[in-house]
């Protein structure tokens, strides 16, 4: 069988997240590179894999799908006898957590990591007032977060590990790259949880092979 195909950068946090799934059920695939800085991801043989020209998106055999959320659930699901079962069913706080890292967890943390990590990588210098207002966002979010984690969950839907903290993997360790760590840092069952989840040994994998530039 033909190994699973991963488009996209491997820099990119959402490629990130989807290799994080991926390693974690032990699957063999390879990145396909997409640059974006080339604009490869506009170019026909990219948008016949997504014609909404964004990574990144993923080849198993005949299937071909793209977002990197619903990648994930493909993986979890399609290979859920392989590995930790990463979809319990049915888990209504699994179906929760999903939604909140989507809806209130990325939109504030995702602007925040491209100003203080991805921009300067680039060249460009951080907006300190995107930055702040982002940062208090994240702030307000990541309270909520505490206070779940605090009542005895150790992962966000119970006691397993599942899809929902895979999920945050990516963006999670790019913000503790940033000067904002402390978000993290300072919330002591956040940054418990974030140390359980940072040491396993499918995402250690799925870091090493992250190309971060010498001076990041």
């Amino acid at each position: 069988m033909a190994p699973i195909k991963l488009y996209g950068m491997a820099l990119s946090p959402n490629v990130i997240r989807a290799a994080a799934v991926l390693n974690e059920k032990g699957l063999d695939f390879e990145i396909v590179p997409v640059d974006l800085r080339t604009g490869a991801h506009k170019h026909p043989d990219f948008l016949a894999l997504n014609p909404f020209g964004q990574i990144p998106a993923l080849q198993d055999g005949d299937e071909v799908l793209y977002e990197s959320r619903a990648i994930n659930r493909y993986i979890a699901t399609k290979y859920k006898s392989q590995g930790p079962d990463l979809v319990p069913t049915p888990s209504a706080k699994l179906e929760t957590w999903l939604e909140v890292e989507s809806h209130h967890f990325y939109p504030a943390v995702s602007p925040l990591v491209f100003q203080l990590l991805i921009k300067p990588m680039l060249g460009g210098a951080p907006d300190a007032e995107v930055v702040d207002k982002h940062a208090a966002d994240l702030a307000k979010v990541l309270d909520v977060y505490e206070a779940h984690l605090a009542k005895g969950n150790k992962y966000l839907a119970g006691d397993a590990y599942t899809l929902a903290d895979a999920n945050h993997l990516s963006y999670l360790f790019l913000l503790t790259k940033t000067p904002k760590a402390e978000l993290v840092a300072s919330r002591p069952h956040v940054k418990a949880w974030w140390d359980v989840i940072s040491v396993r040994p499918a995402w250690l994998k799925t870091v090493a092979a992250i190309p971060f530039p010498p001076s990041a």
